[in-house]
């Protein structure tokens, strides 16, 4: 299958290599004429380890070669692959004129060939930018079926891109409706099994990678400063954390949902934070961590009341499933902030026994709900029934009881992603999703 690669930099020459490799007869396309002439003399135009060896042979055995004519490339190719640049502006929004220049390019291509052609796009891109150029420039091609497009993020390493795209840690391709591409050359193109998203969930996917990539990285030189300065080895710190694979490196607290609470993390972060200022270090995301918290915690408090209803019922307070703590629980917080604004709140959580709080646990729930005995109810019916808006944190009922009761005049605030809520005859709002 013939491929043509627009876009000669890091990814399209890692891309082109890579595919000539397994067999596809690959096309460059480039406006820079010494990137063309490099390529049709199969020469890497940058440095990967690997590379110039796939490129040269791809050359040798006629499966490579590059142009400046893009109507060539589309008409002798059945995949076309963007992968331009997409650089900063100066503002540092992201500047689009090389990829939508691009797409005006093979969308007239596509016209003059008139034949199906697959388009995807490998640039690194906005969430919304696919659809946006759809619209603008493609629309009336995807709609006779002339053109599909796909958008697949690539997350290729310098210096180790070639090993990457043997091996992938990551595919992923984006359609227009999150379905499964009908075409399986497009499951196959890049290896691995894909996860198939929407064309924003493909974007939003390789910034979120990247993003968390940086994330890690101030977030390990932020803990090295603060163990140099107490004279500590942070290399053999990070090293003993990494270790942790059950919660520490693992997806346990990666999933969207309620703020961070309990006994632990608000009081640890709290000292952490605070003895860094003590000590005069400038550490700004450990400092700002709480601050990110406090507005998640605001974010859900303004979609309870978005809805102008006064009546709310909490199912479940403590701060997770299976726990009677209610300390630091940010539905405590929730709950406390919507009575002092003169909402009526009643509450089912089976694990809450007030005659059972003891110490700190019970202090706190004292002095920041003190009625909380009469806001308890003993049946989840009696809840649903009395209110217009039921924010669900736990599983402590099952669906069908939800299924039973709920109406189409309730609202639903699912703060842990329960699919079964979101099926129910009612009105739903996920806090993250």
């Amino acid at each position: 299958m013939t491929i043509s690669v627009f876009g000669l930099g890091y990814v399209g020459a890692v891309t082109s290599g890579c595919l000539s490799q397994i067999g596809h007869p690959i096309i460059g396309v480039d406006v820079h004429e010494p990137k063309v002439r490099a390529f049709n003399e199969g020469h890497s135009p940058i440095v990967e380890p690997g590379l110039e060896e796939m490129l040269q042979t791809a050359s040798r055995n006629g499966r490579l070669r590059a142009t400046t004519d893009t109507s060539e490339a589309v008409a002798a190719s059945a995949i076309s692959i963007v992968c331009v640049g997409t650089p900063s502006l100066p503002s540092g929004s992201l500047d689009l004129k090389y990829v939508t220049l691009v797409t005006q390019q093979i969308a007239a291509a596509v016209r003059q060939k008139n034949a199906h052609h697959i388009l995807v796009y490998r640039s690194t891109m906005l969430p919304g930018s696919t659809r946006a150029l759809v619209s603008a420039h493609l629309a009336d091609l995807v709609q006779s079926g002339l053109l599909q497009v796909y958008y697949c993020p690539e997350f290729l390493r310098e210096g180790t891109a070639v090993a990457d795209f043997r091996e992938p840690s990551l595919v992923v391709v984006g359609t227009g409706d999150g379905q499964p591409p009908p075409s399986p050359a497009i499951v196959s193109l890049f290896g691995g099994t894909p996860s198939v998203l929407r064309w924003e969930g493909a974007e939003m996917i390789k910034y979120t990678s990247n993003y968390f990539h940086a994330l890690k990285v101030g977030f390990a030189n932020e803990i090295g400063r603060l163990c140099k300065h107490v004279d500590e080895d942070a290399l053999r710190v990070m090293d003993v954390v990494c270790q942790d694979t059950r919660l520490n490196i693992s997806r346990y607290y990666l999933r969207p949902g309620a703020p961070y609470g309990g006994s632990c993390l608000p009081k640890d972060v709290s000292a952490l934070r605070a003895f860094a200022r003590q000590q005069g270090l400038n550490l700004p995301l450990l400092e700002n961590t709480q601050t990110s918290n406090d507005a998640h915690q605001q974010q859900f408090v303004q979609l309870i009341e978005q809805n102008g209803k006064r009546r709310i019922g909490f199912i479940g307070l403590a701060f997770k499933a299976d726990t009677d703590d209610l300390r630091g629980s940010p539905l405590v917080a929730a709950a406390e902030t919507l009575i002092g604004r003169g909402y009526s709140i009643s509450i089912y959580d089976p694990q809450i026994n007030l005659s059972r709080l003891i110490g700190s646990n019970e202090q706190q729930i004292q002095a920041r709900m003190p009625h909380l005995a009469q806001l308890l109810k003993p049946a989840v019916e009696e809840l649903i029934e009395n209110c217009d808006v039921i924010v669900v944190s736990q599983r402590c009922v099952p669906a069908y009881i939800f299924q039973a009761c709920a109406t189409p005049d309730h609202l639903i605030i699912d703060v842990i992603g329960w699919e079964p809520l979101k099926s129910l005859p009612c009105r739903y709002e996920g806090l993250c999703w």
